[in-house]
C-alpha cells in the first residue's frame, strides 16, 4: 500500500507514546522497571469510581506473574510518592498486557506472526485506517498482515509502516488463548528450574533459565494482593495530597 515511509525503530523501541499526565508515570516508571527486568509496554490513566493508574509491563520473553507484578510495585510506589506524578488520591495497578494484548515494537508483530490482530492507522491509506486479519510479521519498517478486503480485493498481504500505526492489539481467539496458555506454562517452568538452582546454589546462567524476580516490602507500602479471584496484579493506593 502507498504511504509516507516510515522512520528507523529499533525492533524493541516503542512506537506508540503515551501523552500527557501518562507520558509523565511512564516517564517514571520505564527505568524503575527495566533495573527488575520488565519492560513497560503501557501507562494510562483510568477515571472510575477513582482514578486508577494503570502500568502494563512484562519482561522480555512476554511474560509477567503475579510475583513480578508486586515486585514491580514494591518498587515504584516510593519513586511515585516522591514525585507526585499525578495529583490527589488514585490507586497504582500493575499488570501484565493480558491474553489480546496491545502491540507496542515492531518486535511484538514477529512475536505473534500467525494470529489475528486489529490495527488503526493515525491516518488513511487508500481510503481506509483499520485493518484487521493475520500478522505475518515485520520486515523493512512495516508491519504485513494479511487482510481480507471484500469482494473484487479479496486477501492481500499488505505492509503498513510502523511510523502510521496509531494502535495495535490482537484479538481474542482460541487458538490465542491455548498459545497463551503454553507460553506461560514454559515460562512457569522456566522459572521454577531457576528457583531450584539458586536454591542449589546454582547462579541463573548455569541453570540455563532467567532469574525470578524478587523484592522485600517496602516501609509504608501500602501494596495489597487482589482477592476476587480475578488474576488482577496488587494495587495501591496513593498518599493524599499535602495541605497547602
Amino acid at each position: 500500500m502507498s504511504g509516507p515511509t516510515a522512520g528507523a525503530h529499533g525492533a524493541d523501541e516503542r512506537f506508540v507514546r503515551e501523552t500527557g499526565a501518562a507520558a509523565a508515570i511512564a516517564e517514571l516508571a520505564e527505568p524503575v522497571l527495566e533495573s527488575l527486568g520488565f519492560r513497560i509496554v503501557l501507562a494510562r490513566i483510568l477515571s472510575g469510581q477513582g482514578t486508577i493508574v494503570e502500568i502494563m509491563a512484562e519482561r522480555p520473553d512476554g511474560s509477567m506473574t503475579i510475583e513480578d507484578c508486586r515486585a514491580a510495585s514494591l518498587a515504584l510506589s516510593p519513586v511515585f510518592d516522591v514525585h507526585d506524578p499525578l495529583p490527589g488520591s488514585y490507586r497504582l495497578q500493575i499488570s501484565s498486557p493480558g491474553i489480546d494484548r496491545p502491540l507496542v515494537r515492531p518486535s511484538d508483530f514477529d512475536q505473534w506472526a500467525g494470529f489475528e490482530a486489529r490495527i488503526e492507522l493515525k491516518e488513511m491509506i487508500d481510503g481506509r485506517r483499520r485493518f484487521r486479519g493475520i500478522l505475518e510479521g515485520f520486515e523493512d519498517g512495516e508491519v504485513r498482515i494479511e487482510v481480507d478486503l471484500g469482494k473484487g480485493d479479496g486477501v492481500k498481504l499488505l505492509g503498513l509502516p510502523i511510523g502510521l500505526v496509531g494502535e495495535a492489539k490482537l484479538v481474542l481467539t482460541d487458538d490465542l488463548i491455548r498459545e497463551s496458555l503454553r507460553r506461560s506454562k514454559a515460562t512457569l517452568v522456566d522459572l521454577d528450574a531457576a528457583t531450584d538452582a539458586e536454591e542449589a546454589g546454582i547462579g541463573p546462567a548455569d541453570a540455563g533459565a532467567p532469574d525470578a524476580a524478587t523484592a522485600a516490602p517496602r516501609s509504608g507500602g501500602k501494596t495489597k494482593r487482589d482477592t476476587k479471584g480475578t488474576g488482577r496484579p496488587p494495587q495501591r493506593k496513593a498518599k493524599k495530597p499535602r495541605g497547602e
